[in-house]
């Protein structure tokens, strides 16, 4: 693959959509649960053990 593909690529990789959707559910997600962490500090070592667990599994299921 030349340097023309490559940047071709890029560009269309850069134009699809395809899964936007996802990124700003998942960005939303992740803003509530930094301002639960913030304004209900009784429930932040609950999470972090839920993320803990999650970051886990997935590590487990990449690799």
């Amino acid at each position: 693959m030349n340097a023309w593909e490559r940047l071709e690529w890029v560009l269309a990789l850069w134009a699809d959509e395809a899964g936007q959707d996802m990124v700003e559910y998942a960005l939303l997600a992740g803003l509530v649960a930094v301002a639960s962490g913030l304004f209900a500090p009784e429930m932040t070592d609950s999470m972090t053990s839920i993320y803990s667990r999650l970051a886990s599994r997935l590590d487990q299921a990449i690799g």
